[in-house]
């Protein structure tokens, strides 16, 4: 039996999939409904493999760099997108994001409460 791969986008328009379904290998039970992805399922096929590689060379970019055959700022950029697509930021991005949020109510295009709205959703991530 040929294993599948898993799938994190649509292979029609590449919109993200929803899992709606699950079912037992044992017993054939299936659930439905509206599951989240686990945040290491929403990556892409190519951050996965870089995840995989980074953990096998045990966070050494330089290793990763020789097995990837990719640079050193390659690696930096890879390594920034996975963290960003974890939902991670650091706190200068927060610091900016802040900032711009300001700004747009200076200019009256959102208002203070929508700007906390936003506020709060960023600080969940």
């Amino acid at each position: 039996m040929i294993e599948k791969k898993r799938l994190s986008t649509c292979p029609a328009c590449g919109g993200r999939l929803k899992i709606t379904r699950y079912k037992c290998e044992r017993c054939g039970t299936e659930i439905s409904g509206d599951f989240k992805l686990e945040d290491f399922a929403s990556l892409t096929n190519e951050q996965m493999l870089f995840l995989k590689i980074f953990i096998k060379n045990r966070g050494n970019l330089s290793e990763l760099q020789k097995e990837m055959n990719i640079s050193y700022p390659t690696a930096k950029a890879r390594l920034e997108d996975l963290v960003s697509a974890l939902g991670y930021r650091r706190e200068e991005d927060n610091r900016i994001k802040t900032f711009e949020i300001l700004e747009k109510i200076e200019r009256g295009e959102i208002t203070p409460e929508e700007a906390k709205e936003i506020l709060k959703k960023n600080k969940k991530r």
